[in-house]
């Protein structure tokens, strides 16, 4: 009881900044490990937190991928489904006590991403419209991506959005709707991974289930009277001092 109002805040707020700038997962997962949650539990019930966002920003995007090609569609979820459930499956394979050691390292890096998604987002645009457009690597890195998702979802987003750009996209609104879309297959997959294999906390996860959902629903309200930049500061703020305090747990 004690910790259900740190869990639900840390969801709520999680779902208002996924719907604003992203980096949701900086609140859920520490919120969890800090309740007594084991880390990889935390994980995998973050991940389920914070899943049902990805539905209502893919519906978002319906037409844009109404106009891509079928095929192509079925092929990278396809892709994206078994790289979900490939990463989901790594990490519960990896010992407890070696993921809680690389924990900070992931956080840091997802937090670095993040303060750089603008750059990358820059550069990969320029490579693609300068004509070096890597659209060969596009079904490789994309099973790269979302490994890593499946292992660990901080900073997904703009490595799918870069993978994309890079590949050759060139309408950020496409970009946009393939990224939703991929983060909804591999990460439901990767949930579906974790609830078979009994890692899901379930009450806690349940709880903030309703609460990401709310907070979703708030932020993109929130979103059209909030400055990006001071959200994006704060998100990369907290990611800088979660990933030392967890540094100063090993």
């Amino acid at each position: 009881m004690t910790s259900a109002p740190l869990l639900a805040a840390a969801a709520f707020g999680a779902g208002a900044l996924n719907a604003i700038a992203g980096g949701g997962s900086f609140l859920t997962f520490p919120a969890l490990v800090f309740t007594g949650v084991p880390p990889i539990v935390a994980n995998a019930t973050s991940a389920l937190a914070v899943s049902p966002g990805y539905l209502g920003s893919t519906l978002g995007f319906k037409a844009e991928l109404r106009e891509l090609p079928t095929q192509r569609l079925r092929r990278e979820m396809l892709i994206a489904a078994i790289g979900g459930v490939a990463g989901a499956l790594l990490l519960l394979v990896t010992p407890a006590k070696l993921f809680t050691g690389i924990v900070p390292w992931l956080l840091l890096f997802a937090t670095v991403l993040f303060a750089a998604g603008p750059a990358i987002a820059r550069k990969a645009q320029a490579a693609s419209a300068g004509g070096h457009g890597l659209a060969r690597w596009r079904e490789p890195g994309l099973m790269a991506v979302a490994i890593y998702g499946g292992y660990f979802n901080g900073g997904l987003g703009i490595l799918l959005m870069a993978l994309y750009t890079v590949a050759g996209e060139t309408r950020l609104n496409t970009v946009n709707a393939l990224k939703n879309l991929n983060s909804l297959v591999l990460s439901w997959l990767s949930v579906a991974a974790f609830v078979v294999a009994g890692a899901i906390a379930w009450k806690e996860g349940l709880l903030m289930m309703v609460a990401a959902t709310a907070g979703g629903y708030f932020g993109a309200r929130w979103s059209k009277a909030l400055p990006v930049a001071w959200v994006r500061r704060g998100v990369i703020v907290t990611g800088l001092v979660m990933s030392a305090v967890f540094f100063s747990r090993l």
